[in-house]
């Protein structure tokens, strides 16, 4: 578990703040611009019965006025290590539901909870404690980055941990999150990758191609073989060249890949942003975080795994060698750096941050849009972007006090 310099006990509580208000009564949000698949309503409604969105209003539904907000769905983040000061790779369970809770505060109203590579034994136990955590809904599943990743491009993993991808080891993972793994990231040109890509495809998992040395033509292959996500495009990969494309070309070109992005201004360069975004289009980015302990929390020494973590005015980086380190991002200002400094459309923005997330991990039935039948999962954001409302299945995480 990470915790701030000098705090080397337990992580602190969930954040203080607006707790959650169950809606007594059926609620209808009124004057809004709402996102929907189809477009923004402008002057919109949404209706809220119990933990639903409704189709129409009861009698007694409870009118709050949110004219010149908008009305989004809740983020889908499906690559976070931490926050609060908590760790999902090595906290407790309260850690984790500590991390949880802050980023909910943020708008994240649906998470995967990823680990960072570490002793299989380790990891095997890990998964046994984040599946109970997903089998109570708390999170969405397990995303297992590393420790199948290349020491060329490890990041900010301990390098002597890593491994190559034996299907064995890959299959040993699955079975200990008792169904609820949802993506693993591995160097698919190592030893065993293009097998461990197919076993994790026949299991329903998602295979990420990152912290990968691939070229383009073994990118190409991990991708016949069943690849379906770029692990945070850009980071932890060979660079792109003219002469030798690495497997960013062949990721941004194929439309069975989604590219994750971290927006946070660190992570990517805007034009990076642009050039995948605007190549791979709205519908194939999915907007993470990465973030570790120190989200939502704030600058000190944090604990990565086994690797000690400073963080200094937001930037997570290894205190050995100085590589970045994850992020502090927190995904509401991911949204707003998106539409007020990249100049995305609101529109393609909620796409990569609630619709095309709950696509992969294959809830979009329920989850990522503001449709009628699905979980009341919303946030409210003022003229500026700002958050000012979080709604969790019908709960208010974050109380807008409007109407």
């Amino acid at each position: 578990m990470a915790t701030p310099s000098g705090a080397r006990g337990t992580a602190r509580q969930a954040p203080t703040g607006p707790q959650p208000a169950t809606a007594k009564a059926p609620l209808i949000l009124s004057g809004a611009n709402v996102v929907m698949p189809t477009g923004t309503v402008k002057d919109g409604s949404v209706i809220i019965d119990g933990t639903r969105i409704a189709r129409t209003a009861p009698e007694n539904a409870h009118l709050i006025d949110v004219t010149d907000h908008w009305l989004v769905p809740g983020f889908v983040d499906i690559h976070n290590h931490g926050g609060g000061g908590a760790s999902f790779t090595s906290g407790t369970p309260d850690d984790v539901v500590t991390g949880i809770h802050t980023h909910r505060l943020h708008g994240t109203t649906t998470l995967v909870a990823s680990t960072v590579t570490g002793d299989m034994d380790f990891l095997v136990q890990r998964a046994g404690l984040l599946s109970e955590l997903a089998e109570q809904g708390d999170i969405a599943g397990i995303h297992f980055e590393g420790p199948f990743i290349s020491p060329c491009r490890k990041g900010a993993h301990s390098e002597e941990l890593l491994r190559d991808p034996d299907p064995a080891e890959v299959r040993k993972l699955i079975d200990a999150a008792r169904g609820k793994a949802k993506m693993v990231t591995l160097a698919t040109e190592l030893p065993g990758g293009i097998d461990s890509v197919r076993l994790l495809a026949e299991h329903g998992v998602i295979a990420a191609i990152g912290h990968t040395d691939a070229t383009y033509e073994q990118t190409v292959e991990a991708i016949e073989a069943g690849a379906t996500v770029a692990t945070h495009l850009f980071n932890a990969m060979p660079t792109l060249g003219h002469r030798s494309p690495g497997p960013i070309a062949a990721l941004l070109e194929d439309d069975r890949i989604t590219v994750e992005l971290i927006n946070d201004g660190t992570h990517l360069h805007p034009a990076s942003l642009q050039l995948a975004f605007h190549h791979a289009g709205a519908s194939r980015v999915a907007f993470i975080t990465d973030a570790m302990d120190a989200a939502g929390f704030g600058d000190g020494r944090y604990m990565l795994g086994p690797l000690e973590v400073e963080v200094s005015e937001g930037v997570a980086r290894l205190v050995e060698g100085g590589s970045i380190a994850g992020s502090t991002l927190t995904q509401d200002r991911a949204f707003k750096r998106a539409v007020t400094i990249d100049r995305l459309p609101v529109e393609d923005t909620v796409t990569a941050l609630s619709a095309n997330p709950a696509k992969l991990l294959g809830m979009y039935d329920t989850i990522g849009s503001l449709e009628a039948g699905k979980y009341a999962d919303l946030v409210i954001l003022d003229t500026d972007f700002n958050l000012k409302g979080v709604m969790r299945r019908g709960e208010w995480v974050v109380d807008p006090q409007l109407g």
